[in-house]
Parts: C-alpha cells; structure tokens; sequence
C-alpha cells in the first residue's frame, strides 16, 4: 500500500510541476504583452528586419539597372521596386508603432496598418503574372488578356478596400471592421491559388523538358521554392485573417499583442521576401533575353 501510495504522490507533484509551467510560460507571455519596454522591443526588431529586406531589395534594383539600363521598367525591376517600397513603410510603421495608434481618425491607423497588405499583394501577383506570361507564351497561347486582368483585379481590390476605408471613417461600423479582414483573407487565398495554379503548371511543364536543357534543373528548383513559400505565406494570412476577424485575442492591430505580431509578420512578410529575395537573385543576362521584358 505504501509503494501505491508513493506512486501517487509522485503523479501528483509531476502534475503540480507541469500546471506550474504552463501557468509560467502563460504569465510569461502576458508580461512580454504587458510591458510597453518589450513592445518598444519587438517591434523595432521588426522594423530592423523589415529595413534590411528593403536595403536587399533596393540594391538588388540597382544591380539590375546598372546590368542592363538599356531596358525600362521590366517585370523584374518593379518587383524588386514594390518589395523596397513594402518593407521600408513597413520598416517606418514599427519604428512608429507607438505614435501610429494614437493617430485620429482611427481610419488612419488601419491604412497605415494595411495599405503596406495590399501592396504586398501586388508585388506577388507581379510575380504569377510573370511566370502566367512565360507559361502561355511557351504554349503558343496568346498573352494579351494577362496584363488587363492584372491591373483590373488590383483595381478591383483597392477599389473595395478603400470605400470600406471610406465608410469606416464616416460611420465606425464594427461588421464593416470584419468584412475589412475577411475580405483581405479571400484576396490573400485568391493570392495562393494563383501560386499553385501558375506556379505549379510551370513546375510540371518545366519537368517535362529534355534533361540535358540548360539551366532546367535550377529552374526547377526556383518554381518549386517560390511556389511552395508564397503558397504557404498566403494561405497562413489567409487563416491568420480569419482568426484576427473574430477573435480578439488574435488582433493585430493593438499594440498589446507585440509577440503575436512578431510571429505573424515574420511568417507572411519578413521571412517569404528575404528567401524570394535570395532566390531570385541572379542577374539577367545582358544579351538575347528572351524571358526578361518590360512592363506595357
């Protein structure tokens, strides 16, 4: 009896010390949330990630001007612009976080938090109407249409997203604030189909050329990876949009929530651009280019 009996007063102390951590590791959390010193903290550790994407992709533009300044604003040269101008306002947010939530109208604040989102979205379906372009013209398939659709659907989001802006600055609706959010959840899944929808097709047609095709093995590779990263990144911000929509804890937009949105941009922003960023950092040849031309 006294060795049952010491069996269970061991269980008990093992689960006393397990209840004891979790509730540890939950006040550690809390205090981290709480403290306006590890606020200050995180997010200008942000701001220095996000600074030093952009530096990245400001030199690699410049690299690739100073490689081949007899072409004008090519595809690639505007995505490596677009992602300088994301992380640098993204940068400018966070080193103002603090002064950013006191700003009125509240509107300001979600444009300031947001309008970063959107051009986030349009750097990336840069990047599938690229691979779009080369996938139909190796097909013999006309490509016209792609970038008219291209910029109708950027305007048809910016469009909507910004009479939302308008409404929530006449009349604060809480539902809007919502469909404000889920309505960024379905562009950022809109996002990743097109991924795995170009990106894939691409892959596959990719696969099926001759083995011994130049450069085809590392081609390959950098569908597959940028495909796979920018999938994922938008599918996460399309889940994570979901949750920020309905649950107050998951919100994104206070400034008690720093480890929240340490993780969340570092996840979705931060990280896919520095990996897309070192992947598709090869130069363009500077003759007889047959896959690099600019924007019409």
């Amino acid at each position: 009896m006294g060795h049952v009996g010491g069996g269970s007063s061991v269980g008990l102390v093992q689960s006393a010390v397990k209840a004891y951590n979790l509730r540890d590791a939950s006040n550690w959390w809390h205090d981290v949330n709480d403290s306006p010193l590890w606020q200050d903290r995180i997010f200008h550790v942000l701001a220095l990630l996000y600074g030093l994407v952009a530096i990245v992709a400001l030199v690699q533009l410049i690299r690739i001007q100073l490689r081949v300044p007899e072409y004008g604003w090519t595809t690639q040269k505007v995505f490596h612009f677009l992602n300088f101008i994301v992380n640098a306002v993204r940068a400018a947010v966070f080193v103002f976080r603090r002064q950013v939530q006191k700003l009125h109208p509240e509107i300001v604040q979600h444009i300031l938090l947001d309008m970063p989102s959107l051009a986030f979205f349009t750097t990336y379906a840069l990047l599938v109407l690229f691979w779009a372009e080369i996938y139909y013209q190796a097909r013999a398939v006309s490509t016209d249409g792609l970038r008219p659709s291209f910029f109708t659907i950027n305007a048809v989001v910016y469009v909507i997203q910004i009479a939302m802006w308008l409404i929530l600055w006449w009349k604060p609706i809480p539902v809007l604030h919502i469909l404000s959010k889920m309505f960024f959840a379905g562009v950022s899944l809109f996002a990743a189909i097109g991924f795995l929808l170009y990106g894939g097709r691409l892959f596959l047609m990719l696969q099926r050329f001759p083995v011994e095709s130049k450069g085809r093995r590392k081609k390959l590779q950098e569908v597959g990876y940028v495909t796979t990263i920018c999938f994922t990144c938008f599918l996460v911000r399309c889940i994570m949009m979901c949750f920020n929509a309905f649950d107050e804890a998951a919100d994104l937009d206070v400034l008690n929530h720093p480890i929240l949105n340490f993780i969340y941009f570092l996840l979705v922003e931060i990280l896919p651009s520095s990996l897309v960023l070192f992947i598709l950092r090869k130069l363009p040849p500077k003759r007889g280019i047959t896959q690099y031309h600019p924007i019409r």
